[in-house]
């Protein structure tokens, strides 16, 4: 099977009527590497990874509040979107 198969593959999720455990989409592989680069680094580019951590747990959250494939994973977004903006507010 190709990368591409199994990416679509992946992104089905499990079970299929009402996904529960997906393959991470884009913007949650860009959180994963941020908080990854973060975690490992000091200075500028600890920033950077927290940052680019933030914008792609964000856009995650956002993704999955108003398209989640099944209501667990829609308030799984409001609650990612909820602890984002309480977290951010209180830096």
């Amino acid at each position: 099977m190709s990368v591409a198969g199994l990416w679509r593959r992946g992104q089905q999720g499990w079970p299929r009527r009402s996904p529960i455990v997906q393959f991470p989409n884009p913007p949650l592989l860009l959180a994963i590497f941020g908080w990854g680069l973060s975690a490992t680094t000091s200075g500028d580019a600890h920033d950077v990874g927290r940052a680019l951590s933030t914008v792609g747990l964000s856009a995650f959250a956002w993704l999955e509040m108003v398209d989640g494939d099944s209501w667990l994973r829609r308030v799984l977004g409001v609650g990612v979107l909820a602890w984002l903006v309480i977290r951010l507010a209180n830096e």
